[in-house]
Order: C-alpha cells, then sequence, then structure tokens
C-alpha cells in the first residue's frame, strides 16, 4: 500500500517516521509547493493513503487521484481540505482534534503576558546596557498591566478556549464566552453572552474559532468598533479570522492597544502584510503548537488514525 507525506519537516525535523513506514511503501517529502497543482496530483501519483500537514488538497487535486481513500491532516484545522470534494470522491478524511490543547492555551498565555509584562522588550534593553546607565533601581520603557480583574472575552469555546479560561481564572480575571451554539457551563466563575457584549465588554479578546466563510475576517473594522479603545486580541487560531488592514489601522490610530497573534492571512508571512508595520503588534511563526511533547502526541495520534482506517474502524473523521 502505498502512503505519501506530502510536508513532513515542520512536524518532524526531530522525530522518527518509523511507525509511519511499518504500515505501508511510504514516500515522504519535506515540503511541497503549495500552489503548484500539478505538481501536488505528481506527489500523490496512484497513492491510497495521503497525509498533509499544510498542503492543500483541493477539488482540483482530489478529482484526479481516483486511488485516494484516505487523507490524514496532521493537525486539528481541516481548512487544508476540501472536505465536500473529498466526501463526492468517496474519501475519508481524518484530524488530530485534542493533541495541542494544553500548549496552546499555554502559548496563548505566554502572548498575552508578553504584552501585559514587557519580559522581552526590557531583556533587550538590559543587555544593550540601559539599565547601567539609569540613576535609580528600575525602569520601565512600556506600560505594565496587571491581568487581576479584568474581563478575558473568549470567542468560541472548544477544548483550547476551555483550558485558556482555567489559565484566566487562575490569574483572577473575569471570564465570558461567545459560541455560535450555546455551550453548558459546569463552573460558577464563567459567564455565556452574545457576540456584541463580549466585543464590548472584554478588556482581552482571545480567538478560539475555526476558520469558515462566517468566521473570515470576523475582527474587522465593524467589530474593532464595538471594542474598548484599550483591547487586546490574541489569536492562535487561523489568521485569516482578523481582516489585517482594518486591525493595522486599529492599531496605528490607536483605536485598540495590541494585537498578539501566532498566525497570519498567508505563512510564511508576505513582506508586505501591514501588520508588520503596524504598533505594538507582536507576531510569532505559527509555533503554538511545536513543543516537542505537542508534536510526538500529534505523530502518535496521526499513525493511530491511520491504523484505525486500515482495520476498518477510522477514528476521528471529519
Amino acid at each position: 500500500m502505498d502512503i505519501v507525506l506530502l510536508d513532513g519537516y515542520s512536524l518532524n525535523a526531530d522525530l522518527t517516521w518509523s511507525k509511519l513506514s511499518n504500515l505501508g511503501n511510504c514516500t515522504f517529502y519535506d515540503q511541497t509547493p503549495v500552489d503548484d497543482t500539478e505538481e501536488i496530483i505528481k506527489r500523490i501519483d496512484n497513492a491510497e493513503i495521503v497525509i498533509t500537514h499544510k498542503t492543500p488538497l483541493r477539488n482540483e487535486v482530489l478529482k484526479q487521484v481516483p486511488n485516494l481513500k484516505y487523507i490524514g491532516i496532521m493537525g486539528t484545522g481541516y481548512d487544508v481540505v476540501d472536505i465536500e470534494s473529498a466526501h463526492q470522491h468517496d474519501i475519508i478524511v481524518t484530524n488530530v482534534p485534542t493533541y495541542g490543547t494544553d500548549a496552546v492555551a499555554q502559548f496563548t498565555f505566554s502572548l498575552l503576558l508578553e504584552v501585559t509584562g514587557q519580559v522581552g522588550l526590557h531583556n533587550q534593553l538590559i543587555h544593550e546596557g540601559k539599565w547601567s546607565k539609569v540613576p535609580d533601581f528600575t525602569f520601565w520603557d512600556k506600560p505594565l498591566y496587571e491581568l487581576k480583574g479584568k474581563t478575558l472575552g473568549l470567542i468560541g469555546y472548544g477544548r483550547i478556549a476551555q483550558k485558556v479560561a482555567e489559565l484566566g481564572h487562575a490569574f483572577s480575571m473575569n471570564i465570558i464566552f461567545y459560541n455560535h451554539r450555546p455551550k453548558e457551563v459546569n463552573v460558577p466563575w464563567i459567564k455565556q453572552v452574545p457576540l456584541d457584549e463580549l466585543l464590548r465588554q472584554s478588556d482581552v479578546i482571545s480567538l478560539h474559532v475555526i476558520q469558515t466563510p462566517d468566521t473570515i475576517n470576523l475582527i474587522n473594522k465593524e467589530t474593532i468598533s464595538k471594542m474598548k479603545k484599550n483591547v487586546i486580541i490574541l489569536n492562535t487560531a487561523r489568521g485569516k479570522l482578523i481582516n489585517e488592514t482594518d486591525i493595522a489601522e486599529a492599531l496605528n490610530n490607536d483605536r485598540i492597544y495590541a494585537l498578539a497573534t501566532d498566525v497570519v492571512s498567508k505563512e510564511p508571512i508576505s513582506e508586505d502584510n501591514p501588520l508588520l508595520t503596524a504598533k505594538n503588534c507582536y507576531i510569532t511563526p505559527h509555533i503554538a503548537w511545536a513543543p516537542l511533547e505537542t508534536r510526538e502526541r500529534l505523530l502518535e495520534i496521526t499513525v493511530n488514525n491511520l491504523k484505525s482506517y486500515l482495520t476498518g474502524t477510522p477514528t476521528n473523521v471529519i
């Protein structure tokens, strides 16, 4: 059985593919050009099984690979695959829904603590010699903020958001959330609210929804206009949830205080992305998912998904 892995490098620069290799005749590619449909089709060829991380599999690909029966997505988000087309071509698609909950929640708070505590900036200034030159025992070059008593608004309330809520509660924040479908809440310290109310109340807004036609550009001029002027926006979900032009303008005009994001609309980031020149904008290169332990877990579940498919009992099917 032929198995093709289209883009393994980012996951597996320091891990081993041996468990996957044991399941069939494997061909591994470090990267596959995401915009080259012909090359993607050529690499899949007659394989029955394809594993992808970020290489897109759209209808124009799926309709030309008739032997393909299974797509394993190495990740939680599944916007990389045209799910409707896959269903039409009787292709099973699986993902890995729970591997990164703790890591992404941890990173979400890393972004927030960087904005409010300015650790990186002051570490840099000290190494540049500034502390040695001040007359007092301390100095700070940007405002520092306590989280206690601030309102953390979560847009989306899946596993990661729930973990972020727990961390926010541990910091004595007030926690509210909006979810497109109402969710049962079993703790007294969190409140479910409509989206407009969340936008008005929140000192910090954290995005935890998948990318769909309804969530693309969720953060835009209109929604920004409903927020507090000093709001901090966090995004560890998908870059296209934010209209980058609108939020860059809001940052530069002091309409919002800060954006801290691990994702952008096009990755790697384009040199002309407006966020690169926006004030008080913190950008990391899509690494919330990348701790070693998290990637080990992701690889293990990816292999187990394939094993389940091969035994006729597929799991984590989209």
